[in-house]
């Protein structure tokens, strides 16, 4: 959860790769790129987050002796591998699209350039990392934009698959949109806030539910939400909640902030009910809160029945992505480096979207000068430059006959991979979560409303440049015609 040693976070196949490309003197440079194919839960869109951690698990990569005497009791891996182990570093360079930046199908996430043998190394961990928290921060922000709005807080980690899920998991979130979690770790490691209320427990430990509002109120006098469905919300709940409320302001004692959280039933009805009853009284300015089993279906329909419910706590569909428990990320080798050049390299699918982009690559992403909305994102070789006062032609790089042309300075241009290792230093300082939550913000009004939509989004279009086309046609041309030979 926080910095410490992940080495052995590793797929088997991974080190036995290693001691093949040690055994054959293999030391080529290489690139690996990582990538997802697929948009998760039907979005229109993605948020890449985990990079914090990718950062502090390549900073920490060594192998430990306890680490080596456990591979050698593998009884497959020779002394002259294992000694080389015991002074592995990364000394490679990374690329990535910082966190908290909307990402699409196919562009890299992370481009790593390095020997051959720590390229390998690294991919299990790698995709652990990005997968888990870009899944969570891409749900985070569907809930968010559902919620229209109003705050949504992250409330998942009794449900949450492990402890490692359940606090990154709540960074994630954060990043995403959430106001808070009710993770104290989380919100400890991260500087993010920490919120909560209280359970049903606390009610059911006192007499009766009048006096548990009362001792609630006392010690929490500046913030007091009161949990109203333990017993029956309308004819007891809400009524015993407007009775302590009436008790503080007839001491001039109200709270800052007051109000009360709906956890079962209809909300759309319980809520509009207890906002009449709020309202009958002078309280208009108490906070509804509802939790129960949320997602962003749930929260759209409710406010789409005009539900009265001020902010919500999101818990299992969100820390778990209930409806999408994978991000799908891939890590994929695109070149080798050779005679003083890199030698692109594709993998071959009758799958099209399984077929890989060759080559160093980098990304570029196409703004509408007038609107700043994004455009589309053209992916082109690390050698190539444009600029926004040339024309540029777009193409689909499936659907070729598809082409937009954009006329000069009517678009702006932003590189999205950004050093963060050159030879293994890192050279990149990461944002705090709430800042990266910022820019996340932002990143997201760059885009239309008819690509956030949560359901049936536009799709952004992620082109390729005519140069990389050609090489990735070329490369599939010759490995088609090298097939037939071989056949």
């Amino acid at each position: 959860m926080g910095k410490q040693n992940l080495t052995l976070l590793t797929d088997f196949y991974e080190l036995t790769m290693m001691q093949g490309y040690y055994n054959n003197n293999n030391t080529d440079t290489v690139i690996f790129d990582v990538f997802f194919r697929e948009n998760p839960s039907g979005s229109g869109y993605a948020i890449c987050a985990g990079l914090e951690q990718v950062i502090d698990y390549i900073k920490e990569l060594q192998f430990f002796e306890e680490d080596i005497e456990y591979l050698r009791t593998q009884k497959i891996f020779n002394e002259g591998f294992l000694s080389y182990l015991k002074n592995f570093h990364f000394t490679g360079d990374i690329y990535a699209i910082p966190e908290g930046t909307i990402v699409f199908p196919m562009e890299p996430l992370i481009k790593v350039i390095a020997p051959i043998m720590e390229a390998q190394l690294v991919e299990t961990a790698l995709l652990n990392i990005v997968n888990h928290q870009s899944l969570i921060a891409t749900k985070a922000s569907r809930v968010v934009y559902a919620a229209g709005g109003q705050p949504v807080m992250e409330f998942g980690l009794r449900r949450a698959q492990g402890p490692d899920a359940g606090t990154l998991g709540a960074r994630a979130a954060v990043i995403g949109g959430c106001v808070g979690t009710s993770n104290v770790l989380s919100a400890k490691m991260f500087d993010i806030p920490a919120l909560g209320t209280h359970a049903h427990s606390w009610i059911m430990s006192f007499d009766d539910e009048l006096t548990a509002f009362r001792k609630y109120a006392e010690l929490y006098p500046q913030n007091t939400t009161l949990l109203v469905d333990t017993y029956d919300t309308l004819r007891s709940g809400v009524p015993n909640a407007i009775a302590v409320f009436e008790e503080l302001r007839a001491r001039n004692k109200m709270p800052q902030k007051y109000g009360i959280r709906l956890d079962s039933g209809d909300l759309a009805y319980l809520s509009k009910k207890s906002r009449k009853m709020l309202d009958a009284v002078g309280f208009t300015d108490a906070v509804i809160t509802a939790s129960s089993d949320l997602d962003e279906y749930l929260i759209d329909s409710l406010n789409t029945q005009g539900a009265r419910i001020d902010s919500w706590g999101v818990g299992t569909k969100l820390i778990t992505s209930r409806d999408c428990p994978s991000f799908g990320g891939v890590y994929k080798l695109s070149a080798i480096f050779r005679d003083g050049t890199f030698i692109p390299k594709i993998k071959l699918s009758e799958n099209q979207w399984k077929i890989t982009n060759p080559g160093n690559k980098k990304i570029y992403r196409i703004y509408e000068k007038e609107s700043g909305k994004l455009k589309a994102d053209l992916i082109a070789l690390a050698d190539e430059v444009f600029s926004s006062d040339q024309p540029l032609l777009l193409f689909d790089p499936l659907a070729t006959w598809k082409k937009t042309r954009l006329d000069p300075n009517t678009y702006t241009l932003r590189e999205l991979l950004l050093p963060i290792f050159i030879s293994g230093k890192c050279v990149y300082q990461s944002p705090s979560v709430m800042e990266i939550q910022k820019y996340c913000i932002k990143e997201q009004d760059t885009l239309w409303d008819e690509v956030r939509r949560l359901i049936n989004p536009h799709i952004v279009y992620v082109d390729l440049s005519s140069k990389l086309y050609n090489m990735k046609t070329e490369l599939l041309d010759s490995l088609t015609i090298m097939n037939k030979q071989s056949q």
